[in-house]
């Protein structure tokens, strides 16, 4: 579908010519609203976005000069043209000053009317391409901001650009901070549709109410507030893609309205009748179990079979290894210029601090410790000290079920789980053996024999208290 034009605002207290030059625009298959005061064309101008005014000078009431004025003032963006029929050089400037980009005198051609109109349509078209293109610019996300060199990373990456040039929609799964927004960007950004708008919604941060009329636009009355029609999200994006982040939050009534959405590209505004149709490449995201969600009633499994045509698991930091300090060097490049800071890397202690936290925050958590640590940091490499002390952020992991994997023996579970107790305790505990051992009621001995069990080693930390990580 093309982009439609803002309406065209008519003022003129004479009504055959207000009709005339409704009718003339109309032909040429411009939306027209009629005024034939200056005060009526106001609350016109308050209630909706308009491509131009067309005013006769002299009006019932207030002026056609006077009513510019206003426009200049209120609206200063919007192009205005004045008819007047005593085109003298003197009212001629007068009307440039109250603000009208030109002037017809009467009687005068329809094509000069045309043309007039013809280059206020033009600017917005170019005014509206401007816009999206330095949107476009600012939001371009490519593969080289999906930082990590394990496997999981390699191999989603390639997934990414293999994905990309196609039009297929993609279901992006993980816990919260994994770096969805960046995955869906980069599918925009390397799609055929990178030249098009990219739109992202959060359905969890607008109230159900309005994820609607946000989603498909609203006609004018359709509820209170409503005071014009207002497009939707999905118009905005056609021919580009729209990012749906956390639809699992997303109301069932709406959810059936998105399925419908995804079957043909029809919809209809909130309070319209009017189906409309637009082409946009659909990318959901959300960081709830998706299964559960469907198991509990709350998600409809149809709609995620519509959307699960290709689907992205992304890992926890905790699962991505070396990744921890690579990312924690990226950050620490970026940080250091915008801080002006001449920190040059980590401390080994803080380096070990790094990898054996449990990042229920994952790369976002890690973004944070970094700049914090940058911020406090007076040496020339960063400290354990200056990286938060991760006691609160520990408690902060969620607690899954217990569940057995299906290639896992009862015992290989029960060490799984004993390792992740420890690890979990080690971490409340600032990573102190004496401190979990008597938490747990044993002897130093014994912990250290079943955390080599359990190839759990150890390391010197500072102060000479040992701490613990993974191997």
């Amino acid at each position: 579908m093309n982009d439609p034009l803002p309406a065209v605002l008519v003022v003129d207290d004479e009504r055959n010519m207000r009709r005339s030059l409704q009718t003339m625009l109309s032909d040429e298959g411009y939306v027209v609203r009629a005024a034939e005061s200056a005060e009526e064309a106001l609350g016109w101008l308050a209630q909706e976005t308009f491509l131009m005014v067309i005013t006769d000078a002299r009006l019932g009431g207030m002026s056609g000069y006077d009513l510019l004025g206003k426009i200049r003032h209120q609206w200063p963006e919007l192009p205005a043209l004045m008819i007047t029929a005593y085109a003298t050089p003197k009212l001629a400037v007068e009307a440039i000053k109250a603000g009208a980009m030109d002037y017809l005198a009467k009687p005068f051609a329809p094509e000069e009317l045309f043309l007039a109109v013809a280059r206020c349509a033009e600017r917005h078209r170019l005014l509206r391409e401007n816009a999206a293109l330095r949107a476009r610019t600012s939001d371009a996300i490519g593969l080289d901001q999906i930082v990590g060199e394990s496997l999981k990373m390699r191999e989603l990456r390639q997934l990414i650009q293999t994905v990309a040039t196609t039009d297929a929609r993609v279901l992006v799964l993980g816990e919260s901070g994994t770096g969805k927004e960046l995955v869906a960007g980069a599918i925009h950004t390397l799609s055929r549709r990178h030249a098009r708008n990219y739109v992202r919604i959060n359905c969890a941060a607008i109230p159900e109410t309005l994820l609607e009329s946000e989603l498909f636009g609203h006609e004018k009355g359709a509820f209170t507030g409503a005071i014009k029609q207002k497009s939707g999200r999905v118009e905005e994006a056609h021919g580009g893609t729209i990012f749906l982040d956390e639809i699992a939050d997303m109301g069932k009534p709406l959810q059936a309205k998105l399925l419908r959405f995804l079957e043909d590209g029809t919809f209809t505004r909130v309070g319209g009748t009017e189906e409309l149709r637009v082409d946009v490449r659909l990318i959901a995201a959300t960081n709830r179990d998706i299964v559960q969600a469907i198991a509990g009633g709350e998600f409809r499994e149809d709609l995620f079979h519509r959307l699960n045509v290709v689907q992205f698991n992304l890992p926890p930091l905790r699962e991505r290894g070396d990744d921890i300090q690579v990312l924690a060097e990226h950050f620490l490049r970026i940080f250091r210029v915008a801080l002006n800071k001449s920190v040059t890397g980590f401390a080994a202690a803080a380096r070990h601090k790094l990898q054996t936290h449990r990042w229920p925050g994952n790369v976002r958590e890690l973004r944070n410790a970094v700049e914090r640590a940058l911020i406090l940091e007076t040496h020339s490499e960063i400290q354990a000290s200056s990286l938060p002390e991760f006691a609160f952020e520990a408690r902060l992991q969620k607690s899954a079920p217990l569940t057995v994997a299906p290639d896992e023996s009862l015992d290989l579970a029960l060490e799984r789980l004993e390792r992740e107790l420890i690890q979990n305790m080690l971490e409340q505990n600032n990573f102190s053996l004496t401190r979990v051992a008597e938490r747990l009621r044993l002897s130093r001995h014994s912990l250290r024999y079943r955390m080599q069990r359990l190839n759990m080693k150890t390391a010197a930390g500072e102060g000479g208290e040992p701490v613990v990580a993974d191997s």
